[in-house]
């Protein structure tokens, strides 16, 4: 079915509307990055942009303050540790500070990103995750657990990480027998669902490594496709039809026979690259080349799939970012932002519902998922799922110390290298690092929150009161403590999972 404007439904975000900002708030000079390949370029936080850029050798994305506008200059420095073109970049959605690469040289990066950007060259980064034969185009976060990374290259392989130890989780080497267009993860982080070039959209419990659900041609044409999950467990898929008509598609999971409703747009070549917003329902898709952003909420009348309005602009975009609502105006009843690429500039458009009172809209900004995780690593890989931990935009959002920050800082090293210099262990001695890390020495302890006491004091942005940095310092003494904790519970299971394999149990 075609979309109709006609039809008047009762929603407030029928009248949301898209604007671009001015040209005095773009950022100009940006080289963004030619490569062949259908990702957004571009991805955005609340404290950074970050955009895949040209580079003379080798792969480099650029990261600047989201605060930044103006001309970049040829000197800027970039993150340039790939020894290929990068082909995707994600922000982790714990740390504003963690972003993970995926690059033609078949690594997957992270790199931490210092507050306020880079003031040098970044080519050292803090974990290098290898586990792939073929490029790596592919990431996603876990939108629950803490340090879990999906990766997904052009050698058909699905790998899960955890990005703490450098562990490869989990391998997924059989489900697909052609190329992966998309993977996304369901809403507490327990499937994924995934498209691929046999035009099949598969749903997958990645611990076990079990294909749950299967449906063969969502969309019959042959170019590349896209699937999402929704919040409330529906997946929305995007592709083309045998006639090259671009289409959307709604699926329901539990009977994946037919779709529940089908929207066809026009026949233009680009691949609609769905961004979905979980707190208002909303999806907002748009393509490589196309000048337009179309908008649609989904709901639970038939059907199902409401069109709502169309940006449209005279310059093609080359990709975009999407900005959640941690990062938005409230003040401004903003309730989503796209950075849109050009050629040589990125352009951020501001996606807002017009109202006449300047309190705060609580029906707008229902509690939306925060920065800290839900579960830690080793509870999610031991089965345990959760939904995201919610906080209030009522005031706007100010991110709190992560209590996990330091997590990710110490435990690479161990996998990195080790205290002599010499090779990295092999992933099977994840234990072992953990427990290196989870039985490290008091001072060690007392050292991680002076260091952090100093960065925070170096900041600029921060307010320098005593009071809270040393609440700060109390926070961070006391997710160290968890930490330890948690590490120490994990070495008992394999201790006794040991024990029974000595034992012949096993």
């Amino acid at each position: 079915m075609s979309f109709r404007r006609g039809v008047v439904r009762q929603s407030k975000f029928r009248h949301v509307f898209a604007q671009a900002w001015k040209a005095e708030h773009c950022i100009d000079d940006v080289r963004v990055s030619r490569v062949t390949w259908d990702s957004g370029l571009c991805a955005v936080n609340p404290k950074f942009i970050a955009v895949i850029i040209e580079a003379g050798g080798g792969g480099s994305f650029l990261v600047v303050p989201i605060s930044k506008s103006g001309r970049i200059d040829q000197a800027c420095p970039t993150v340039c540790g790939h020894a290929a073109p990068v082909l995707e970049i994600q922000w982790s959605p714990h740390d504003d500070n963690i972003i993970a690469s995926a690059s033609e040289d078949c690594t997957v990066k992270v790199w931490q990103i210092p507050d306020g950007g880079l003031t040098s060259p970044m080519t050292e980064a803090i974990v290098i995750l290898e586990g792939h034969s073929k490029r790596v185009g592919i990431l996603a976060w876990h939108p629950t657990a803490f340090n879990i990374l999906l990766t997904a290259g052009c050698d058909n392989v699905i790998c899960v990480w955890n990005v703490g130890t450098g562990e490869l989780l989990y391998q997924l080497s059989d489900a697909h027998p052609d190329l992966i267009y998309s993977v996304g993860w369901n809403k507490d982080g327990s499937a994924v669902c995934t498209v691929c070039k046999d035009k099949a959209l598969r749903v997958i419990d990645p611990r076990r490594g079990t294909v749950l659900k299967v449906r063969e041609k969502v969309h019959d044409g042959t170019r590349p496709m896209r699937a999402v999950f929704l919040s409330d467990g529906k997946i929305l898929t995007t592709g083309f039809s045998r006639m090259s008509e671009r289409q959307m598609a709604l699926w329901d999971p539990k009977d994946l026979s037919e779709p529940m409703a089908v929207q066809e747009m026009d026949t233009s070549n680009g691949v609609l690259l769905p961004f979905y917003d979980p707190d208002t329902n909303m999806v907002y898709l748009c393509g490589k080349g196309d000048c337009t952003i179309r908008y649609f909420e989904v709901t639970d009348e038939s059907p199902y799939v409401h069109f709502l309005s169309l940006y449209s602009s005279k310059e093609p975009q080359r990709g975009g970012g999407f900005l959640g609502k941690r990062g938005v105006d409230v003040n401004k009843c903003e309730i989503a932002r796209f950075y849109k690429l050009h050629e040589r500039k990125v352009e951020p458009i501001s996606m807002t519902v017009p109202r006449k009172s300047d309190l705060f809209q609580g029906d707008l900004y229902p509690d939306t998922a925060g920065s800290e995780p839900a579960l830690l690593a080793d509870e999610w890989i031991a089965g345990q799922d959760a939904a995201p931990l919610l906080v209030s935009l009522s005031g706007g959002y100010s991110a709190p110390p992560s209590k996990h920050r330091d997590t990710l800082r110490s435990k690479p090293k161990l996998v990195s290298q080790d205290s002599g210099g010499g090779a990295a262990p092999p992933a099977g001695n994840a234990a072992a690092s953990s427990f290196v890390s989870a039985t490290r020495e008091p001072e060690d302890e007392a050292a991680a929150p002076r260091v952090a006491a100093r960065e925070t004091d170096g900041n600029a942005e921060r307010p320098k009161r005593e009071e809270e940095l040393l609440n700060e310092l109390l926070a961070e003494m006391k997710a160290l403590r968890a930490v330890v904790v948690a590490q120490s519970q994990r070495i008992e299971v394999l201790e006794r999972q040991l024990a029974r394999i000595e034992d012949g149990d096993v």
